[in-house]
């Protein structure tokens, strides 16, 4: 058996969480003195019902379950606005509950062991142990596609300087921020009142030098933090097919905020394309409503990027912004509206 899958029994004398044996938390029968026996009503993967863990840790898992990491909300209200009202309800049956459910963590996943990725886990963290944080083998395996490879470096390029100072992911984002507040479902991670904001850090104002000072002065409410400070390309999908995965590579691309027309922003490509739930029967029929391009926030941040040094890089090269040329073929029409043209700098 894989040594990942192994519990440590020299911890078994040691945790609050043993005291009351195995079956409090996995149910099956302490009494059995065989592995069939001792298994039947086995639980294998308990925190998937909040209310395990609630039976001693209620603060926490009562508002857990409102969470996005649990409720998945997310992955539905993503796509949700392209479908008409039947197709949303083929969607929750066919799509939604079969694979986007799929995804959702428990408490263990965090706390106890690797989550399941594509069915598959690196079994327990540290031999069963109840763990705080250890994001190596957490959120680095749920969000090992595009967002802890660019903080890390493993993408290519610099690592996140927040990353290279020695910070980790629950620096910023904090505990209240993923265990929900236990009265809101969320849909999106934008809804989030804890979650990360460069200024928390960096109040405005406060720029060591006058320059930086002008700069930030000069595009506030225009521009994003990550449109100045992202350190270079950051992985983009396309061409997402239910069951067949998309293609990835990278690219770094400037234009209006969808959810904020006022603002320049990073955007990542969404890999939704016309057909991505046809094998579900789902046309899209409202397709053409939300855009392919959303807002980004690249976790491969730099305090000197071409774009801090040079006004020209924006204003007059009009470098990575996008235009009608590059948009996405048979793309959204809800993209024509996030092409931004910068202005020249009188001289």
């Amino acid at each position: 058996m894989y040594k990942g899958f192994m519990v440590d029994k020299s911890i078994l004398g040691k945790d609050i969480h043993f005291d009351e044996g195995c079956g409090s938390c996995h149910g099956g029968n302490e009494k059995g003195v065989t592995k069939e026996t001792a298994h039947r009503g086995l639980v294998t993967r308990p925190s998937n019902q909040a209310d395990t863990c609630g039976k001693c840790h209620e603060d926490i898992a009562k508002p857990f379950k409102t969470s996005l990491h649990f409720t998945t909300e997310g992955q539905r209200h993503g796509v949700s606005g392209r479908f008409s009202h039947k197709e949303l309800k083929t969607f929750n049956e066919k799509v939604f509950e079969k694979s986007c459910r799929t995804c959702h963590a428990s408490c263990g996943d965090c706390h106890v062991k690797a989550p399941v990725i594509g069915g598959i886990n690196t079994g327990l963290i540290r031999g069963h142990r109840f763990v705080r944080k250890d994001e190596g083998k957490t959120c680095a395996l749920c969000h090992g596609g595009r967002v802890y490879p660019e903080f890390t470096g493993e993408y290519g390029g610099n690592a996140d300087i927040h990353y290279q100072k020695g910070m980790i992911c629950v620096d910023c984002h904090k505990k209240e921020g993923f265990h929900g507040d236990g009265t809101t479902i969320l849909r999106t991670r934008k809804e989030v009142k804890e979650r990360p904001r460069c200024t928390h850090c960096h109040p405005p104002g406060e720029a060591k030098t006058e320059k930086a000072q002008v700069a930030h002065k000069t595009h506030s409410g225009k521009l994003s933090c990550y449109a100045c400070h992202a350190g270079g390309s950051y992985r983009n999908c396309y061409d997402c097919h239910l069951g067949k995965g998309a293609t990835a590579k990278p690219g770094f691309v400037l234009g209006l905020n969808p959810r904020d027309k006022k603002t320049v922003t990073t955007l990542r490509i969404i890999p939704t394309v016309r057909d991505t739930f046809a094998s579900a029967g789902i046309a899209m029929e409202g397709y053409d409503r939300l855009p392919n391009y959303w807002d980004a926030a690249p976790h491969n941040i730099k305090k000197r990027t071409e774009r801090t040094r040079s006004c020209d890089v924006c204003h007059e090269e009009k470098k990575d912004f996008l235009t009608k040329e590059l948009l996405l073929k048979n793309g959204s029409k809800a993209n024509e509206g996030l092409v931004y043209t910068p202005k020249s700098i009188a001289k």
